[in-house]
């Protein structure tokens, strides 16, 4: 399997390349040349490997499609250090629950930092220092975060040899819950720095990082961010484990409603659908943040600038620039990179939005990928949380709302409709008493999080004086 950019760069890489390397040479996104695809035979063994073997074994034969520059007895070994009881509270991994009629919750936050970027970024934290020892090289891991993806990566890579990690995040807007989980670690391959901004300055700096091959090349600057593919093929494999367990038969359809900020998570969805798992609609789930939902409702992608980027109570969703909706504008456009890169690259630089709407590609958005959209409010996530919890006794976090609302908006009868579940509600813990009056229940190890010393720099959003940090640390050895 070969990896093309979505900018159309000549070179074609192999996987354990784009795994160290994150944004493509010409600043595009890596995608395959083409999408393996799954037949009904292919469906039903994975559906027995899944219930006789478990979700390392399905995981095995998923990836095995899109690397194969990895031994398999190495990759397995890999993935089954990954996916464990242990590790994940349970040997189901990503337990489905049904919450009522038609509407089905998958559990993907029992990792831990008690969000779905355990899933990927465990796995990446393995693929990484395997990869690093193999080459004999070390990696400084660039990332942004506007929640979860800074403490996942950062308990997936502390301690690994070879490995520091930069994490970058917007000062002041996530939860306290979230601060704590990464600003408390001490480990010396850890360091936090926390920029006067929103989370898109944030991922700005990263892709400005990126843009500079010398630098990049010169202080091995690599990316845990959604833009790396390795993330999301991971991400790929509990879209088939939920259909598996929502259905019976081989040819049953679900559909999916995923809270969506950057659009990693769904984008992995889609790449399951276009690999031929049986695969409906895919729900696209936004905040007050609605530049998705404008896109699926209108053809016009609209990004806002900080100021118009709204501080709300699902804030990994507080995001208006979505990196990996390149990906699927890619695959709609027929794979044009030209076409790509004058969106991504040009129109948006110039105009900050591009419009798409009269194109003849919209018109297959829900009829050929399947993607719908609807957005929620502070009110909406309040309301949906209390009544989640009075009828069923389920308590879910503000994200998993957005989700919740927007699915029932979108539910067919007779297709399962799945919500994936983003994070445990103790994440953001006031907008839980807002909505039910008492605190959510909080892990043992996790009491007094917030009380522990902190280790965090605080730093402009400019792309210079973060090349200054990292080369320093990297100097001072």
């Amino acid at each position: 399997m070969r990896y093309l950019s979505t900018r159309g760069d000549p070179a074609r890489r192999r996987f354990s390349d784009i795994l160290l390397e994150g944004l493509a040479p010409d600043g595009g996104l890596y995608l395959p040349e083409h999408y393996p695809q799954v037949d009904a035979a292919t469906l039903a063994r994975w559906r027995r490997i899944y219930h006789e073997q478990g979700y390392a074994e399905l995981a095995f034969e998923i990836l095995s499609l899109y690397i194969d520059d990895i031994p398999p007895d190495d990759l397995r070994a890999l993935l089954r250090r990954t996916y464990t009881a242990e590790v994940f509270g349970t040997g189901e991994i990503v337990p489905l629950r049904h919450l009522e009629d038609g509407l089905w919750l998958e559990a993907l936050s029992n990792g831990p930092t008690l969000a779905f970027k355990d899933m990927a970024m465990q796995l990446l934290g393995h693929l990484f220092e395997y990869e690093l020892a193999r080459r004999g090289e070390t990696l400084n891991i660039l990332g942004a975060t506007s929640g979860d993806t800074g403490s996942a990566a950062e308990y997936a890579m502390r301690g690994k040899r070879g490995i520091r990690v930069f994490m970058l995040s917007p000062h002041g807007r996530m939860s306290p819950f979230q601060q704590a989980q990464m600003y408390s670690l001490q480990d010396p391959n850890i360091h936090n720095i926390a920029i006067e901004g929103v989370f898109d300055e944030c991922q700005d700096i990263v892709k400005a990082v990126s843009a500079d091959l010398a630098f990049k090349r010169q202080y091995r600057i690599g990316t845990v961010n959604s833009i790396n593919w390795a993330r999301l093929l991971a991400q790929v494999v509990y879209y088939v484990a939920g259909w598996i367990q929502a259905t019976e038969r081989d040819d049953e359809r679900v559909s999916f409603a995923v809270p969506s900020g950057n659009f990693g998570n769904v984008c992995a969805g889609h790449i399951a659908r276009m690999m031929g798992v049986p695969i409906e609609r895919l729900v696209v789930a936004t905040n007050e943040n609605d530049v998705l939902d404008e896109f699926f409702r209108t053809g016009v992608y609209r990004v806002r600038g900080s100021a118009d980027t709204y501080e709300t109570s699902s804030p990994s969703m507080d995001i208006s620039k979505a990196s990996n909706f390149e990906r699927f504008v890619f695959d709609l456009l027929g794979r044009d990179a030209a076409a790509t890169r004058a969106l991504f690259a040009e129109a948006l630089a110039r105009h900050g939005r591009f419009d798409l709407s009269q194109h003849p590609a919209f018109a297959q958005v829900r009829q050929r990928y399947g993607f719908v959209s609807g957005r929620s409010t502070h009110a909406n996530r309040i309301e949906t949380i209390r009544t989640t919890w009075q009828r069923h006794g389920v308590l879910i976090d503000p994200h998993t709302a957005d989700g919740v609302k927007v699915a029932r908006e979108h539910l067919q009868p007779g297709v399962p409709m799945i919500v994936l579940e983003t994070a445990l509600p103790i994440k953001f813990a006031a907008t839980i008493v807002e909505a039910i009056g008492q605190e959510p229940p909080r892990p043992a190890h996790l009491q007094g999080i917030e009380q522990l010393p902190k280790r965090v720099l605080v730093m402009p959003a400019d792309a210079q004086r973060v090349k200054d940090h990292i080369a320093a640390v990297c100097q001072a050895g």
